[in-house]
């Protein structure tokens, strides 16, 4: 397994960069997101759990809105609308069910 310092990065949106691996049903990701940088409104097939390593931010899912701060955790079920905005510069995990294919490379 590589260490995090050899896997690629991936900007996901200006601010957003995400390094990913995959097994055979899922994707895992480490996250770094600046302080005022926005993810906007998205849905995807797979199920997300988010845990927050550091920082803070506010996540729309569905017609709710969630303050996700250091320590929580978040599960995104499948084809739900969400979207973010860092309130603080945040470090975070993402799991996805099945593979994210679109993260590959």
């Amino acid at each position: 397994m590589p260490h995090l310092n050899e896997i690629k990065k991936k900007v996901l949106t200006e601010g957003i960069v995400g390094q990913y691996v995959h097994g055979e049903n899922m994707t895992a990701g480490w996250v770094t997101i600046a302080k005022g940088s926005t993810l906007g409104v998205h849905q995807h097939p797979h199920e997300q759990i988010t845990v927050m390593l550091s920082g803070k931010m506010v996540m729309q899912i569905g017609d709710k809105s969630v303050l996700l701060e250091t320590g929580m955790i978040q599960v995104i079920p499948s084809n739900v609308p969400h979207g973010a905005i860092a309130h603080e510069d945040c470090q975070l995990i993402d799991v996805f069910n099945p593979i994210r294919e679109d993260y590959r490379g």
